[in-house]
């Protein structure tokens, strides 16, 4: 009896602190300092990577990071095998979209600065997870409409070996256009 007493009293002063503003309470039992205890903020991609433990961050977000599109993206968006869902806390916005075990590779920890790491799609793998999830992303017309920038940073190759590795009909038919239309870009 003593011990869930003790949980009581814990979920009580937990509460207390985020009622007062010391902490931030980002999810269920999930808690950040507030800022004015913060000595180092956290970074997005470890937020959303601790918010649901089995993900990792991808699509536009990691696109952005590695700079292959130029669009600025306010939420980060990430892959799991798990629901997908939408998170909200004082800290942004965090979006979680599945995809089966068989797709669920190609990810890197990362090194954030200021002694924080994530989980982050490796530049073609966010390309892939991105037209994957995405409905008739297998349209030229949407390929060019992703407006890619910095091609010269995406592998090529691996980017052919990840879409093999996915055994995805859908993911092998996009390569190939991707492959064909980066061909009539450097033509041009």
């Amino acid at each position: 009896m003593a011990g869930s007493v003790n949980l009581i009293d814990l979920g009580r002063q937990l509460s207390r602190w985020v009622n007062s503003g010391n902490l931030i309470q980002l999810r269920r039992g999930l808690y950040a300092l507030s800022e004015r205890y913060q000595k180092t903020p956290p970074h997005p991609f470890l937020v959303a990577n601790r918010l649901k433990r089995a993900s990792y961050v991808s699509l536009q977000s990691a696109l952005e990071y590695y700079g292959l599109i130029p669009e600025y993206v306010p939420s980060v968006t990430s892959i799991t095998t798990g629901r997908p869902e939408i998170l909200s806390n004082p800290l942004g916005t965090y979006i979680y979209r599945h995809v089966k075990n068989g797709l669920f590779f190609g990810y890197q920890i990362i090194d954030l600065g200021d002694q924080q790491t994530a989980f982050v799609a490796l530049p073609e793998k966010a390309l892939l997870d991105l037209l994957y999830l995405t409905p008739n992303s297998d349209n030229p017309d949407y390929l060019r409409e992703l407006r890619l920038q910095n091609i010269k940073n995406l592998n090529l190759r691996f980017l052919s070996e990840l879409a093999t590795q996915s055994k995805s009909p859908k993911l092998l038919r996009i390569t190939r256009r991707i492959l064909s239309l980066l061909k009539d870009i450097e033509k041009s």
